[in-house]
């Protein structure tokens, strides 16, 4: 059983007395016994602590057996000593409280990847009628995080600008507001990796629960991965939860609305309504264009030089998914400036550039 320092304190008072009235040298006793105590006891091993190397060499070789003999007499068992010099105890602190920093810091590898994207931001949201509704409730909840709109659930199809507002959002609290404001941005598979990690015993060095509990800002992407996924989502139920009731923002995105999530307890769904929910729905043909202006923009070129049927084709083709629309353009200005090397930019030239993408592979025919 291991003492307690205060034991350990009390006894070796006790076998300092004795030591002082057997020895009955004072000037002795004050100079190498008075400032030493005991460390630690494991089994029938003692250490000692003396406050230097001269005590040690005295205590450990003359004085020994005087020692053991007072100890004996207090405890009534006898004792393997150990001196050690009090600089020697100071520096295996310091170093295993180093080791322990250090692997703390090793260990706090929660969502060590996370990370918002500084070049999503709402300065480069293309707003429309399509997304006016996500994109306002966005930038109110990003001014005033945890008092209005909590949770926002924000749903689409896949590639509808619902990404670009997480980020946003990040991105406006972290510019904006209190410098130190922890704000994560996850999603759902990013959950679910964690906690089979957690349960796994991988991250043994703070909980689930005690990570979030720092978080002041969750945005948290595709939540329908975690339909089926009891366990994970028992533990998201909690992180959640503990969120919203300290006032904490939450903002998810996903591919359905709350009631449709059918692989999702109920608890969760109707939380996720109490909130404000919005719908981002495909973009009209205009919304595209503007969002087409904005890419010549960024790749620092002129709209002049692109034929207006051009962008004309391009929001007509792909204004089902923002993200394949922006994918199909910087193909057009990569084949434009980097193979054909021509300034003005045709329909003809800007057909050539998608042949190959599919549904788009006999746009020659159909504008003839």
């Amino acid at each position: 059983m291991k003492n307690s320092v205060s034991e350990m304190a009390r006894l070796w008072q006790q076998t300092l007395k004795l030591i002082d009235q057997r020895l009955n040298e004072r000037q002795i006793f004050d100079s190498f016994f008075s400032n030493t105590y005991i460390n630690d006891i494991f089994g029938d091993v003692m250490t000692i602590v003396v406050d230097s190397a001269t005590a040690e060499r005295l205590l450990s070789v003359k004085y020994v057996e005087l020692i053991k003999e007072a100890l004996n007499d207090v405890t009534d068992r006898h004792y393997n000593l150990v001196f050690k010099q009090l600089k020697e105890i100071k520096k295996a602190i310091v170093s295993t409280n180093t080791a322990f920093i250090t692997k703390k810091q090793d260990e706090n590898t929660l969502f060590k990847n996370s990370k918002i994207n500084s070049d999503l931001t709402f300065d480069a949201f293309v707003e429309g009628d399509f997304n006016k509704e996500a994109y306002r409730a966005a930038r109110m909840i990003s001014q005033n995080p945890g008092k209005v709109f909590n949770p926002l659930f924000i749903y689409s199809n896949s590639g509808l600008g619902k990404t670009h507002l997480l980020h946003a959002i990040g991105n406006h609290i972290k510019n904006s507001l209190v410098t130190d404001t922890k704000i994560l941005y996850i999603d759902a598979n990013d959950f679910v990796e964690e906690y089979i990690k957690f349960v796994k015993g991988e991250k043994e060095s703070e909980t689930i629960k005690d990570f979030f509990s720092t978080v002041d800002v969750l945005l948290f992407d595709d939540v329908q991965f975690l339909e089926n996924k009891v366990k994970t989502e028992e533990m998201f139920f909690h992180v959640y939860q503990k969120l919203i009731n300290n006032n904490k923002q939450v903002v998810i995105a996903s591919d359905r609305q709350p009631n449709e999530l059918k692989g999702l307890e109920d608890r969760l769904i109707t939380r996720f309504s109490q909130g404000l929910t919005t719908k981002i729905n495909n973009p009209d043909q205009v919304t595209c264009i503007k969002i087409l202006e904005q890419q010549i923009k960024n790749a620092g070129l002129e709209n002049k030089n692109f034929d207006p049927t051009v962008l004309s084709f391009y929001a007509e083709k792909f204004s089902s998914n923002v993200r394949e629309l922006e994918g199909s353009f910087n193909r057009l200005i990569f084949y434009t400036t980097q193979i054909k090397q021509i300034e003005k930019v045709t329909l003809d030239v800007a057909i050539e550039a998608v042949q190959n993408i599919t549904g788009v592979k006999n746009a020659a025919a159909q504008l003839t």
